[in-house]
């Protein structure tokens, strides 16, 4: 008998400091920045996004967004066999934020470890995770997108510091012996890991190199597109699926226009796309379960129905899940 992967619960988590694009706009013009709320929404969709507080960790928000998938799946901690943590903003370089989490959750024992895939680590994360349950390495996962992109932002650079929020999104997955996760692909590219990237670490007990994130906008949506709409068309042809199976397309939020664009190539009318980069803004790994949370949440996802994940990100990494939720 084939094991697959079910969703078993959401949650998501946000930091409770809110910044339209007007707050955002006046703390940088007191840098000499300028930048509006036209301006950001035209090219981005943006208009609001969440920054953690000081104090506040990946793996604090994380943790959050962990309690909540696990009350809505009614287990506990101690029922997890396996926890993974997608981040590009751990709380430092190691131990991971999962192991992390997994003490905050008050348990111990099962494995727990970080994928950094930037804003494709969901993807990935909950690859790994369905992989691992079909094989019977584990019964109950955790999976989470956490970050604090706030920490990596240049705010003299106004085409990439508008676009980050900070942010948290897991689930549970569960074995079962009816279909969940019904197909997965997964694919990078090294060669472009220039047009998105933080070209900086830590060196002998300083910064070598530039610690704040780089963009080229342009190329970065060229590619995305294209990239996007490949991985979904090969996760529905794994599964022996067509678009108009899709009933719900929940994208990496980035950007409004790419995710429109990949709605178009997918014949998907615009309210069959789950949309949060309006008021999270770009929160890298964080974005699609918390989206997904979001619309399971308002009641606009349905068990039943078939969702297309799929994410694009710096590497450059890019993947999608086609799940019956």
């Amino acid at each position: 008998m084939r094991i697959y992967s079910r969703i078993l619960g959401t949650g998501s988590y946000l930091p409770a400091n809110r910044l339209t694009n007007a707050d955002l706009a006046a703390q940088l013009a007191q840098q000499g920045v300028e930048t509006s709320d036209d301006w950001i929404v035209e090219r981005t969709g943006i208009r609001a996004r969440h920054f953690a507080a000081d104090q506040q960790g990946s793996s604090d928000l994380a943790t959050e967004a962990a309690r909540k998938a696990l009350a809505a799946a009614g287990i506990g901690a101690d029922d997890l066999d396996l926890i993974i943590v997608a981040t590009s903003t751990p709380d430092m370089v190691f131990p991971s934020v999962a192991t992390m989490v997994q003490h905050k959750l008050g348990t111990a024992g099962c494995p727990a470890f970080d994928v950094q895939a930037v804003c494709s680590g969901f993807i990935y994360a909950l690859t790994i995770a369905d992989s691992m349950i079909q094989s019977g390495s584990a019964k109950r996962a955790l999976v989470i997108g956490s970050e604090v992109f706030s920490r990596i932002l240049d705010f003299k650079d106004r085409t990439t510091c508008v676009l980050f929020g900070d942010g948290a999104g897991a689930v549970i997955l569960e074995a079962s012996d009816q279909p969940g996760i019904l197909a997965t692909d997964l694919h990078a590219d090294g060669k472009h890991k220039d047009i998105l990237c933080v070209p900086g670490h830590v060196n002998q007990g300083g910064i070598l190199g530039d610690p704040v994130l780089k963009m080229d906008g342009q190329a970065v949506f060229k590619l995305a597109v294209g990239v996007l709409e490949e991985t979904a068309r090969a996760s529905l042809a794994k599964a022996n699926l067509t678009d108009a199976d899709i009933d719900w397309l929940i994208p990496h939020q980035a950007n409004i226009r790419i995710m429109q664009s990949t709605a178009r190539k997918l014949k998907m009318s615009s309210d069959k796309v789950v949309v949060t980069v309006d008021q999270h803004g770009n929160t890298s790994a964080a974005s699609i379960p918390l989206a997904l949370d979001t619309a399971v949440r308002d009641g606009r996802i349905q068990r039943g129905q078939t969702l297309m994940l799929e994410g694009v990100g710096g590497g450059f990494t890019w993947g999608s899940v086609l799940l019956r939720y």
